[in-house]
């Protein structure tokens, strides 16, 4: 099967900012996947995971998020250095242009379940989107997350425990040596130091436990066992808590044996991928 055919789009959110999105199209779709990347990075660096979810019947929406990629770079006249500051509004207005992409999938795929896709800060936003209200989806999945308090969330040097094993600085991200040297090579990814990026106000904002939600989503955690911005230990908690607290009655956890913080580019990224897809087929798909 051939790949599909990725297509760039924008909106202007409340604050005037151009976001630029991009669409990985299924035929037929059996649901639709908003998928939100992590801080540092954007949206594109998923194209594998969106060919592969496309080729499954899954269509892929992905923003690139205020301050980063695409967007980024209009915010900021071209200027990478400033990368990562999310302009006016902050975390507030990132994560409502989020919402307001939400909006535009829901219109443009009438009666097609959706899924909300979050990866490492885009697991925080999902989290406080749903918080908020989780009637907007029909199913989450949460990578590469955490229990969002200062004590279950590592806010220090995400590179500290895997540094020993190279010189980039990208350690931690996954076990195999390409990726380190690609996010190091690449001039639209950047490292990220959320409180000095944010600020202090921003990055309180993260913060957070699950509420009661106001609809029943299936839920799908999935972390390597060595991803050092939660871990295990948090994770199960974050799930607990979405059970007990959250009203939510089918959470899935999948730890990955040895795997670091980027899963869908682990050495054993096919079967994230594969077993993503036969998540969706079991809670999801048309």
């Amino acid at each position: 099967m051939s790949d599909v055919t990725r297509t760039e789009h924008t909106f202007v959110d409340a604050e005037g900012v151009t976001i630029h999105y991009y669409v990985w199209l299924a035929d037929a779709p059996r649901a639709v996947v908003q998928l939100l990347h992590g801080v540092g990075e954007y949206a594109t660096r998923y194209e594998r995971f969106a060919q592969a979810l496309a080729a499954a019947g899954y269509t892929v929406y992905a923003d690139d998020h205020r301050g980063h990629g695409a967007t980024g770079l209009g915010q900021w006249g071209g200027d990478s250095a400033r990368l990562g500051r999310l302009g006016p509004g902050g975390v507030r207005a990132a994560i409502a242009a989020i919402v307001q992409l939400a909006g535009i999938i829901r219109d443009e795929n009438p009666a097609v379940p959706l899924v909300l896709f979050g990866h490492s800060l885009g697991s925080l936003f999902a989290q406080k989107i749903i918080g908020a209200d989780a009637s907007r989806y029909d199913a989450v999945i949460l990578s590469a997350t955490a229990y969002r308090t200062l004590t279950d969330m590592n806010g220090g040097d995400l590179n500290a425990r895997h540094k020993h094993l190279g010189t980039t600085g990208h350690e931690w991200l996954s076990r195999d040596p390409e990726v380190w040297a690609a996010f190091a090579a690449d001039p639209l990814t950047f490292d990220a130091t959320v409180l000095k990026l944010f600020g202090l106000p921003d990055t309180l904002r993260l913060l957070g436990t699950p509420r009661r939600l106001n609809r029943d989503l299936p839920m799908l955690i999935m972390i390597g066992e060595e991803d050092p911005l939660g871990g295990p230990a948090s994770i199960r908690k974050l799930a607990a808590a979405y059970e007990k607290r959250g009203g939510l009655t089918d959470v899935t956890v999948t730890v990955y044996p040895g795997a670091r913080h980027e899963t869908l580019n682990e050495t054993n990224q096919a079967e994230v991928r594969a077993d993503v897809v036969a998540w969706l087929d079991a809670h999801v798909a048309r």
